[in-house]
């Protein structure tokens, strides 16, 4: 397939997949998971891989694959280990979020399944495009739902009583959109089946563009993590409730915030609080309870450590001189990723071809990769942001560096199935 048609391959599969929960004031997409949105961008999914001659099915946790055979078709469950790559990212965003962000893999994947039968191309080995369900989490704070239940990195009983913000719970969510609650978890003879798993991801910073590169290799991901902070207080009226006496949480919360700031800057890390409800919510009222959420992540898992013990002493004191109960309750836990090295160099030996010495990247986002890693060799491409802008309707890639992403991926799955 010419770059030409490549592109155009692209385009189209792209911008049908970016209509799919547009708003059209803020031009973000919502496609949170096991809603409308997200099923209809399942919907999409299937119909690109029945255009390609895939064979589609979805696993107990609500992954999607599309498999191309060697010569005859077959159930994972028939295969021996480690005989299948695969392919892909997710199709979920953040609440008004980023046309790229996960979706740009998946149509990439399936591009370059496209690019590979117009050559003519028989597979040697099964080869899965897989779209990984709620790798943001947005909904029900789970990021990599669909891979690290997979994986065994996520536990069932932690997660299913979780609420979204219209207070329904994940599991009613899940038996909503035709997934058995009762069955999610670890899927190792889903799993045993691939040899490895490989991710094209839109970057989300401005490594490449400071390099002038439009394709890098992925060398790891930084370990992460959430935090929810609860700060019980006393409501009561704004205008006759004297400071002296207040038990105002929002004072905690304030500090939590700020310590967030300086505590990563203080350990060379980041930390964000990008979400924050009060109770009642009322102008004239003093909060009652406050709960507000920490997003930490640091180049190792002792700096990460260090990063929130401090922030929590900090709030915690906050919230002590108000007389105001703090409670944290971690969310979710991702520990520090090296993607596999042989990979890694078959990924930049493929990206050299295109791309003469791909850089190396380290990033401190979570990947669905990242939470395949302990279970299968891993790897990942990222495409070049000109704004380094992510989760939001602002992130974008151009559409040369778009076709040299999936150009670069062609290649590799090309070695990989010979």
């Amino acid at each position: 397939m010419n770059p030409d048609r490549m592109g155009k391959a692209f385009r189209r599969r792209f911008d049908e997949l970016a209509a799919i929960g547009r708003d059209p004031d803020t031009g973000g997409l919502n496609r949170l998971a096991w809603t409308d949105a997200d099923a209809q961008a399942r919907a999409w999914f299937h119909a690109e891989a029945a255009y390609l001659d895939l064979d589609v099915d979805v696993d107990r946790n609500g992954n999607c694959w599309a498999w191309w055979w060697p010569e005859r078709r077959a159930a994972p469950a028939d295969m021996p280990d480690e005989v299948a790559v695969a392919v892909g990212s997710h199709l979920d965003t953040v609440p008004d979020g980023g046309a790229y962000d996960g979706a740009l893999g998946v149509v990439a994947a399936l591009t370059a399944v496209d690019a590979l039968q117009a050559s003519g191309l028989r597979p040697g080995w099964p080869l899965a495009v897989v779209a990984w369900a709620d790798e943001e989490g947005g909904r029900f704070g789970t990021p990599c739902f669909g891979s690290g239940l997979s994986a065994g990195g996520l536990a069932r009983e932690a997660i299913l009583d979780r609420r979204d913000a219209a207070g329904v719970r994940l599991r009613d969510a899940l038996s909503g959109a035709g997934i058995d609650p009762a069955g999610i978890g670890p899927d190792p003879e889903r799993l045993r089946v691939l040899a490895m798993f490989v991710e094209l991801h839109v970057e989300q910073g401005r490594g490449l563009v400071h390099l002038g590169r439009p394709v890098g290799v992925g060398t790891g991901i930084w370990p992460h993590g959430r935090w929810r902070f609860e700060l019980h207080g006393q409501t009561n009226h704004a205008g006759t409730t004297v400071l002296a006496d207040r038990r105002d949480p929002m004072l905690a919360a304030a500090e939590l915030v700020d310590a967030a700031r300086a505590e990563a800057q203080r350990h060379d890390a980041i930390a964000t609080v990008g979400r924050v409800t009060a109770s009642p919510g009322a102008t004239n009222a003093v909060p009652g309870f406050v709960q507000a959420w920490l997003d930490a992540r640091a180049p190792d898992d002792n700096t990460l450590d260090r990063l929130v013990a401090a922030i929590e002493e900090r709030t915690r004191h906050a919230a002590d001189a108000s007389a105001v109960r703090c409670d944290v309750v971690q969310e979710s836990a991702a520990a520090g990723v090296l993607f596999d090295e042989a990979l890694r160099a078959r990924l930049e030996e493929c990206v050299a071809g295109h791309d003469d010495r791909p850089p190396r990247l380290a990033t401190a986002a979570g990947h669905d990769a990242g939470a395949l890693a302990a279970r299968m060799p891993t790897g990942m491409l990222y495409v070049r942001n000109p704004t380094g802008v992510s989760h939001s309707p602002a992130e974008h890639a151009d559409d040369d560096d778009c076709v040299a992403g999936i150009a670069a991926l062609t290649t590799v799955l090309r070695t990989l199935l010979a």
